[in-house]
């Protein structure tokens, strides 16, 4: 497989993300997203209440424990966030209002016409003439077809705006499950998808998952800096995510580390879409189109485990966690399943 990327040469974002994460590190931040969205405002520079606040808590060396990171973000992020979800709010508040008008309007011209259909038919009991009765029916008619017109154009244009309403809602929570780096589900699909997954394999069938690291990740970054790192782990998120199944979840865990979740797989089935995906990423050539430059060769090492009835999913995770662990400790390049590890364990 060959792939060829430009070189972002650290873009705005990931300088930001760097330096972000660095000093986080430093000040020994825990890197959550809400912490990350903190830092990455104060080195983007965008906010300067934000910034003039942690500049403070450094100039008076406060630690930057769990309580004074959640008061950051919820003082300074967190209403930017909430921003689009209040005019989202405020959109649908105008729609149902827009609604309630134009319902009220048809129910009222509805009852208008009735009356003046009704006084034409009291007319007409009267002797009245009937071409007299027949005009003023028909003008009655017409009214009233320009109505309907009128309240169906209005209806048709905030159907519209629902729409998009409902389409930027559906980008939106599609987004909040979404890792933006790589585009695979983030922690937060991979939970949910974990529970339903375990819900099923309780009635007997199998559930299988496989978790991958890129090996001497640190030492490729190092090399060839982050920037260029970030776009080889898009790159394995491709593979991961076009060699399993329509059915399966490929998320990524964190940092270099992907996962994928097989529901109806067995051990066996997922060691060999497993060993798929490592032949893929050891077949990539990589190149930097910005310089024609040929990188190493990128290989992973791939963890496999099978759920076991009745387990935690947190067991299920750490048993496939060691078993990655065991095939970067023996030699990297390769996939381990928890079979492996048994036997190891029992070797001593």
């Amino acid at each position: 497989m060959d792939s060829s990327f430009d070189d972002p040469d650290y873009d705005y974002a990931a300088s930001m993300a760097g330096r972000a994460m660095r000093c986080m590190a430093e000040q020994r931040i825990a890197p959550t997203p809400t912490n990350f969205a903190v830092w990455f405002q104060y080195f983007a520079g965008s906010h300067d209440d934000l910034r003039n606040a942690i500049d403070l808590l450094i100039d008076h060396n406060r630690p930057f424990d769990v309580r004074t990171n959640q008061d950051l973000f919820r003082t300074y992020v967190a209403p930017q966030v909430s921003a689009a979800a209040i005019d989202t709010s405020e959109r649908l508040h105008t729609l149902m209002g827009a609604a309630k008008e134009f319902l009220a309007t048809a129910i009222a011209d509805n009852h208008s016409q009735m009356q003046a259909i009704s006084k034409v038919a009291d007319q007409g009991k009267a002797g009245v003439d009937p071409k007299a009765l027949v005009a003023q029916l028909m003008n009655e008619l017409a009214r009233a077809a320009t109505r309907a017109t009128r309240l169906e154009a209005g209806f048709a244009e905030k159907t519209r705006e629902l729409d998009v309403i409902r389409d930027s809602l559906s980008r939106s929570e599609e987004r909040a499950r979404t890792d933006t780096l790589t585009g695979l589900a983030n922690r937060r699909a991979l939970d949910e998808f974990l529970r339903k997954a375990q819900a099923t394999a309780e009635w007997g069938e199998p559930l299988s998952v496989l978790m991958l690291d890129i090996d001497h990740f640190k030492t490729f970054n190092d090399n060839f800096g982050h920037g260029v790192g970030d776009q080889v782990l898009r790159l394995m998120a491709e593979v991961l995510r076009d060699k399993v199944r329509e059915q399966d979840l490929s998320a990524r865990y964190g940092g270099e580390e992907l996962i994928a979740v097989l529901p109806d797989a067995n051990l066996a089935a997922c060691a060999e879409i497993a060993e798929r995906i490592r032949r893929a990423i050891a077949d990539c050539k990589i190149t930097r189109r910005s310089i024609g430059e040929v990188l190493p060769n990128i290989s992973v090492s791939i963890g496999v485990a099978q759920y076991r009835a009745g387990e935690a999913m947190s067991d299920l995770i750490e048993r496939c966690d060691r078993a990655l662990y065991l095939a970067k400790g023996g030699g990297r390049n390769r996939v381990v399943t928890e079979n492996e590890l048994d036997r190891a364990i029992a070797a001593g």
